[in-house]
């Protein structure tokens, strides 16, 4: 289960992750007032669960009323990807100096968590991988022990200079609270913003939850937005069946994923 941008924040910085000060908006005018608490500039952010928000004009700087006013309005008109925009995160614009990318993720082949680092954030991590490999460090974490802290450390200062490193260090400890405590499957700073000398913030996150743990956690639960899911797939869920949507006209009917791979291998 994938959540918005603005109750992803909410969970990182319950976690003790700062974030930029920001509330999600629904209209221009609640824009507006939010802007106005916040303190201009502001940066404003289509809500939707897909990725390619800025290529499609739903991320704007606006550095006065009638800009925040204009700016949430028109992408409040937006459709990414299918989707209609219907809420915009309002969030105070930051000074970035330098972009980090960290996450904390499961690695399914090896059976444990995994940090990922780069230095070079604030782009698709996908395309870096396949660009430039060597840009991009992991660490995998021993799930009975749980991060070793001066392993971690060294592993972070390949990246963060010495005066950012024990915010790093805090943060990264917290992503892996935040993934096991929760069931996540991804929990992603991208970037993971220096403001300043000597400050680190999320200035975007991302968190997918495992659907399967979901019964253990009402409260993560209750952040689905159904109206953003395939409604086939939406019903799906509902009714406790694994429905995965594909191109054509054949469907499977199976009763387990070996088996549900190897019907569609003869096929």
């Amino acid at each position: 289960m994938k959540i918005h941008e603005y109750q992803a924040r909410e969970l990182l910085q319950s976690y003790g992750v700062p974030v930029p000060p920001g509330r999600v908006a629904r209209s221009a005018e609640e824009a507006v007032a939010i802007a106005d608490e916040i303190g201009l500039p502001v940066v404003i952010k289509a809500q939707v669960l897909v990725g390619g928000r800025g290529k499609a004009g739903g991320v704007k700087l606006a550095g006065t009323g009638q800009e925040v006013r204009e700016a949430a309005g028109k992408i409040l008109t937006l459709t990414i990807k299918d989707i209609p925009v219907e809420a915009v995160l309002v969030a105070k614009a930051v000074d970035i100096r330098k972009e980090y990318y960290l996450s904390v993720t499961v690695d399914r082949a090896n059976k444990r968590a995994v940090c990922i680092l780069s230095a070079s954030g604030g782009v698709d991590i996908e395309e870096l991988a396949v660009r430039e490999p060597d840009k991009i460090l992991k660490y995998a974490i021993d799930p009975l022990k749980g991060p070793d802290k001066q392993e971690l450390r060294t592993f972070l200062g390949a990246a963060f200079p010495e005066k950012l490193l024990e915010q790093a260090l805090d943060a990264t400890g917290n992503l892996y609270r935040l993934l096991v405590e929760k069931d996540c499957s991804l929990v992603e700073i991208n970037p993971y913003a220096q403001i300043d000398e000597n400050t680190l913030i999320a200035a975007d996150a991302k968190i997918n939850f495992d659907d399967n743990a979901l019964f253990r956690h009402k409260d993560v639960a209750e952040l689905r937005d159904v109206n953003e899911e395939d409604p086939a797939e939406a019903e799906a869920t509902d009714k406790e069946l694994n429905y995965i949507k594909l191109d054509g006209n054949i469907g499977c009917m199976v009763n387990g994923a070996g088996l549900a791979m190897a019907t569609m291998d003869m096929i």
